[in-house]
């Protein structure tokens, strides 16, 4: 009698152990990935690191050609500045990511950014599903609607093919050497632009 209690013990012990383990790993956080163009990757990292819900934000090189690029050799191999995004979307939603992305750059100039000129710096969506794809496309035409700027909107979505994180000393720039960040963004004209286009708040983003 008692090894029958003992196996409906266990027996009833897997069948918790079934019912839980799904219900546990169901819990765990889904989370995706964005990626973005904007000029100079140390002046579009901080802007998502704004956001709640934003788990990590990496500056790197993205949709070239060739391993590894690196700092000296990334233009060459026909990559662009970037950041990559990994983000909680029960926590933010990816349109909170592209509104929070046109406050930070002009969408009319695609020959780059401020005072950071190439093909290498010019602003780009990568989308990595067509969900992306629908919704940058969708919000950079309500951009174009809304009469924010005389210019064309004319920033580039393009599928998300690769991403390599830049060296450590280009991530979160802005937190390792707060002074020089600042003096370069602001003389390169970004917050000048910003602030005209956006206000204030929005160039604040961009000095978190």
């Amino acid at each position: 009698m008692e090894k029958i209690f003992e196996l409906a013990g266990e027996i009833l012990k897997s069948a918790v152990l079934i019912m839980f383990v799904p219900a546990v790993l169901g819990a765990a956080p889904k989370y995706e990935i964005a990626a973005f163009a904007g000029g100079c990757f140390w002046c579009t990292q901080p802007v998502f690191e704004y956001l709640k819900g934003v788990i990590k934000v990496e500056a790197g090189y993205a949709n070239g050609n060739g391993e590894t690029p690196d700092y000296n050799d990334y233009m060459n191999k026909g990559y662009v500045e970037a950041v990559r995004v990994t983000y909680d979307p029960a926590k933010v939603k990816y349109s909170a990511l592209l509104d929070a992305y046109w406050e930070q750059i002009d969408p009319t100039d695609q020959g780059g950014q401020f005072v950071d000129r190439g093909p290498q710096y010019r602003p780009a969506i990568f989308y990595l599903n067509d969900a992306q794809k629908k919704e940058a496309e969708r919000s950079r035409n309500a951009l174009a609607r809304s009469g924010k700027f005389k210019k064309p909107v004319v920033t580039e979505i393009s599928k998300y093919i690769n991403f390599f994180p830049a060296e450590d000393y280009h991530q979160d720039y802005y937190r390792k050497d707060p002074f020089r960040y600042n003096i370069y963004r602001m003389g390169s004209g970004r917050d000048q632009f910003i602030e005209k286009t956006w206000g204030k708040d929005a160039v604040k983003k961009g000095h978190k």
